[in-house]
């Protein structure tokens, strides 16, 4: 087969081009060897362009979340600046109520940091789910046992009915779980009761968590599962909930809201969908 010097240069400069990010096309129908290493090389170029972009777009989530993070703690670090200048000042009495503030704001701001960048992990597609079968009734002790102080603190009492089998990543959907429970616990009042209910129909499994408050309203549904935008708790920063409908969507599924109200707290409903 003979290959004219013309097409091996004309070739030469198209790879030159592509890898400057230029938008070149080596396809080529014809027949022969020639043509062949020319498509190879076309789908060589596509491969590369594919990861360049998703290293891209991870970067760009990386940046936004790295902004978000930047922008939630001024608050709470020029707090801190000012307690720690006014603390060798103070008496005693107001010198442990700051250490006690500093140590809170140091608590909740490790947890905002964590949460994001689980997100950000999210978002960017980095993170494998191992999905296995799991009881709901064990996937709720899991996800009960960070929040046994803050439940305990209100007296609020977890009814968890019926039990069904689920096909899910344990760990993670536990932590969706866990954020579900704390948003029902923030909304309940004390001595309220939370209710955990789960079944099974021809569409999906759903496990459901139900507070003892007054309901949500309607106009309010938009805003709940975006970042920062739903948050009534003045010490909450709004990205529990979005965390917990990232987890189960990555999982195919969804999370559903029934806003309750006359006397009906309202219920939050994880679904996975039957494959």
């Amino acid at each position: 087969m003979l290959i004219k010097k013309s097409e091996i240069i004309e070739l030469s400069e198209g790879i030159r081009s592509a890898i400057n990010g230029k938008s070149v096309d080596f396809r080529d129908n014809k027949e022969g060897a020639w043509s062949i290493l020319k498509n190879d090389i076309n789908t060589l170029v596509n491969m590369k362009n594919e990861q360049m972009n998703l290293a891209q777009k991870e970067r760009d989530i990386l940046t936004e979340y790295l902004a978000d993070i930047s922008h939630q703690l001024k608050t709470p670090i020029t707090s801190m600046k000012i307690m720690a200048d006014l603390v060798e000042m103070a008496p005693p009495q107001k010198q442990a109520e700051f250490m006690k503030s500093i140590k809170i704001s140091l608590s909740r701001m490790e947890w905002l940091v964590a949460t994001l960048l689980k997100m950000a992990r999210l978002d960017s597609g980095v993170i494998e789910f191992s999905i296995v079968s799991i009881k709901t009734k064990e996937l709720i002790k899991k996800a009960l046992q960070p929040l046994e102080i803050l439940l305990d603190v209100k007296n609020q009492t977890v009814d968890v009915v019926n039990d069904v089998e689920l096909m899910c990543d344990q760990r993670w959907t536990a932590e969706a779980l866990t954020n579900l429970i704390k948003n029902a616990s923030e909304y309940s009042p004390v001595n309220g009761k939370i209710t955990i209910d789960c079944g099974i129909n021809p569409i999906y499994r759903w496990v459901s968590v139900t507070d003892s408050g007054a309901g949500l309203k309607k106009e309010n549904f938009a805003g709940i599962f975006e970042r920062f935008s739903y948050s009534q708790n003045e010490d909450g920063y709004g990205i529990g909930l979005p965390l917990a409908q990232s987890i189960i969507r990555h999982q195919n599924g969804d999370i559903d809201i029934d806003g309750g109200g006359k006397g009906k707290g309202a219920t939050f409903i994880i679904k996975f969908f039957t494959s």
